[in-house]
């Protein structure tokens, strides 16, 4: 019976499902960079998680019910505190004290420490080829973040900060497939968003010294708005259950190797939207991304 979550059919939707997935999150720097010029990144994160639980909450009773989060309550708990909590607080304060090449670099070694840890942990041993071109796209990844390496300056606290992100990457990958027989898609995002709402939402606020017209004030700006209702519907709560629905679905190994896909859409979208410079060079990275991406799928294990 286990055999069938990895028919042909289940295969390709989960695959769809992570190319919408990263694609999204590709785009999302967009978003973000148009809300963090009227929000604090803690009340972008916080207006963000906690519209996007009060939408998981109007359709939990009909799709999951209460039952289904507090039979495997602790896990998903884990679940919320890596992804997003602990993530996005590594990576944004990485990214504030290092260099844009060396945080492309730190954050492109998510899927192979998954995909190495999944060995011991998950019993699921990736073969020899999708090892090979999972490090084909990793270096398609490290060579986009050297040809941006002049942005920034690097410190301690920022090399500290990347590799919480990545660990808690990782640590979000494995849990979720580790719990995917146990819990639905539908419950793991609703813990995600909800975790993620509640600690955000703090945090704003102890930024904004209790004054809830500080906290308030950003909504009143129709482009700030805009950009909340992406990243909260789009990159959140679709984006968040296409993951969860892709690790229940696929070996790690094939799964996480999509988030080098992030950063080929995100540069594309900069070149497109924000006319930023694209080089040969650059094209050749991005290639280098797609190609890994397809050798993982192509040479993964029966």
């Amino acid at each position: 019976m286990q055999k069938k979550r990895f028919d042909s059919n289940s295969g390709l939707k989960a695959t769809l499902a992570s190319v919408v997935c990263h694609s999204c999150w590709g785009v999302s720097f967009l978003a973000s960079r148009r809300g963090l010029d009227s929000a604090h990144v803690f009340v972008l994160l916080s207006h963000r998680f906690l519209l996007s639980f009060l939408v998981m909450q109007l359709f939990f009773r009909q799709v999951a019910g209460l039952r289904a989060v507090k039979k495997e309550l602790l896990p998903l708990l884990a679940l919320g505190l890596a992804q997003p909590v602990i993530y996005f607080f590594g990576e944004q304060y990485g990214i504030l004290h290092a260099t844009t090449g060396f945080s492309g670099v730190m954050i492109a070694m998510i899927p192979v420490i998954s995909t190495l840890a999944a060995a011991p942990i998950l019993k699921e041993r990736p073969s020899p080829g999708q090892l090979l071109f999972s490090l084909l796209s990793v270096g398609g990844v490290i060579g986009i973040g050297l040809m941006a390496r002049g942005s920034g300056t690097l410190d301690w606290i920022g090399v500290v900060c990347l590799l919480i992100a990545v660990l808690a990457g990782s640590a979000y990958s494995l849990l979720a497939r580790g719990i995917s027989a146990r819990t639905s898609p539908f419950a793991r995002t609703y813990a995600m968003t909800g975790v993620g709402a509640l600690v955000f939402t703090l945090l704003a606020l102890v930024q904004c010294r209790g004054s809830l017209d500080a906290y308030f004030a950003p909504l009143a700006e129709t482009p700030y708005l805009l950009s909340v209702l992406f990243l909260s519907l789009g990159c959140s709560v679709l984006s968040f259950f296409l993951s969860n629905y892709a690790l229940t679905r696929l070996p790690l190994a094939r799964e996480t190797v999509f988030s080098n896909l992030t950063t080929a859409v995100s540069v594309l979208a900069g070149v497109l939207v924000l006319h930023e410079p694209f080089s040969w060079l650059s094209l050749l990275c991005v290639c280098l991304i797609l190609v890994g991406i397809w050798g993982v799928q192509r040479t993964a294990r029966e």
